[in-house]
């Protein structure tokens, strides 16, 4: 990793437009307000009040309190929680495309290591800065990220004005131990310069997978987690074959063996679970593990179905990710949204299986409490004003002639282009469609030339 933990490049960029932070008390009206709380409350028209980059109240637009000094903004449209991006590698934008039709084996070993052991600091900032903005288009305003070159990942979302959460990699060929100043000692140093709770950055800890680093290391790295008290973020029983010979070794699944060795004894995310039976599924209920579903990934690089309604139906925690660009290939969580439920109902045979209001909490408030933050994915009092809006002006939100329609239309009709704004802690980062802290036009001239130089090798 580079000395500069921002690029050179990093400050010269240009905004496309300014935003002031919102002074006082703004009420948002909109024609419909999704709250994706608890008890999935539906306001139309509705009214949201912000402070200080909180919510303050919400409810119907007649019942909103008089409040002196309030600055009214009508919105008209739908608004709802931004969008929570559970597992994701955003620096991966300089991949897009590459590796296509290989298993994941061959994927990563041909085609994603190579040029990512290439990669400098400078280039990971220009990949998460534009995948960043892409996410912000979506309405995306949290994402989860596993990566190294951890600073220029901070320094970029920073400069998006994004909320993340940053976990920082640990990979065995770049990290083979921790003796001296190894990667757990650099990692806790990271959490001591960038975890900010009452911020816009969190940090975790996140050991790639147990068939790469050895289960006495992800153990190692579960018990720094416990001890930081963030998350661990770890891959996990996502192909059919990558722990075999682990699961040889050890005479029981992978899942079974780390939950022997203490490793979800602490927050633990694990992305994928494709390959996860009925004891297994047990485990993770009862150890409170949240999963990271990512169907489209799962789907592009043939690793299978994860199955989701038998995790819900266990108690398991399941949030949404759509994990790298290079394996989606976008970062348009609305996809996640719509396919999880759709392949859920077709391997069960099942209409019923996995709602709209069931995927879309998934995407919001679930999604905030599986990455560690429990104030981030719902329109309620006290939460962190993370939100969108979204155009129905469109012919796919008619009709609607009651809100579970409303709800149906939004699961499975939302998606990037229908989002004209959004706001993180309050303030604007997306308005009428144009990303605000970001040159994108630079950004994708930058990613291009520097894709460009890693794929020459």
């Amino acid at each position: 990793m580079g000395q500069a933990t921002e690029p050179p490049l990093a400050r010269e960029r240009p905004l496309v437009r300014t935003s002031v932070r919102s002074v006082g008390r703004t009420r948002y009206l909109a024609d419909t307000i999704l709250t994706c709380d608890e008890a999935g409350a539906v306001h139309a028209p509705g009214a949201l009040d912000i402070e200080d980059g909180r919510i303050c109240w919400v409810g119907e637009a007649d019942d909103a309190p008089e409040v002196g000094g309030t600055t009214v903004r009508d919105l008209g449209g739908l608004v709802m929680p931004g969008l929570v991006n559970a597992h994701c590698h955003t620096p991966m934008t300089l991949l897009r495309g590459a590796g296509d039709g290989l298993p994941l084996w061959r994927w990563l070993t041909e085609a994603m290591w190579p040029r990512e052991g290439r990669m400098t600091p400078e280039d990971v900032w220009w990949g998460m800065t534009l995948g960043s903005a892409e996410m912000l288009r979506a309405g995306v305003t949290t994402s989860c990220e596993m990566y190294l070159h951890e600073e220029p990942v901070v320094e970029a979302v920073r400069a998006s004005g994004a909320r993340l959460v940053m976990t920082p990699g640990v990979v065995s060929a770049l990290h083979p131990d921790d003796s001296g100043e190894g990667r757990s000692q650099v990692i806790e140093a990271f959490h001591t310069r960038y975890h900010d709770p009452a911020g816009r950055v969190t940090v975790g800890v996140a050991p790639h997978s147990a068939y790469d680093l050895g289960v006495e290391r992800v153990a190692e790295l579960a018990d720094l987690a416990r001890r930081l008290d963030v998350v661990l973020h770890v891959h996990l029983a996502e192909t059919s074959q990558e722990s075999a010979e682990l699961e040889a070794a050890h005479g029981a699944s992978v899942v079974r063996v780390l939950a022997d060795h203490g490793v979800f004894g602490g927050k633990v995310l694990a992305a994928h679970c494709v390959w996860v039976d009925d004891d297994d599924i047990g485990v993770l209920a009862g150890h409170g593990v949240a999963v990271a579903h990512c169907p489209l990934s799962n789907m592009k690089l043939g690793s299978g179905v994860a199955p989701l309604a038998r995790m819900l139906e266990a108690g398991v925690t399941v949030a949404l990710g759509t994990d790298g660009p290079a394996s989606n290939d976008t970062l348009d969580l609305w996809e996640e949204v719509k396919m999880a439920p759709l392949l859920a109902r077709v391997t069960g045979l099942d209409a019923t299986l996995v709602g709209p209001a069931e995927v879309l909490a998934m995407a919001t408030r679930i999604g905030g409490r599986a990455v560690g933050l429990d104030d981030v994915g719902a329109l309620a009092p006290g939460w962190a004003a993370d939100f969108l809006r979204l155009d129905l002006d469109h012919h796919a939100f008619v009709p609607v002639t009651g809100p579970s329609e409303l709800l149906a239309h939004v699961a499975w009709s939302g998606g990037d282009r229908r989002v004209s704004d959004v706001w993180v802690a309050g303030e604007p980062v997306v308005a009428d469609g144009v990303v605000l802290h970001v040159d994108e036009e630079r950004a994708r001239s930058e990613v291009q030339q520097r894709a460009e130089r890693l794929a020459a090798g």
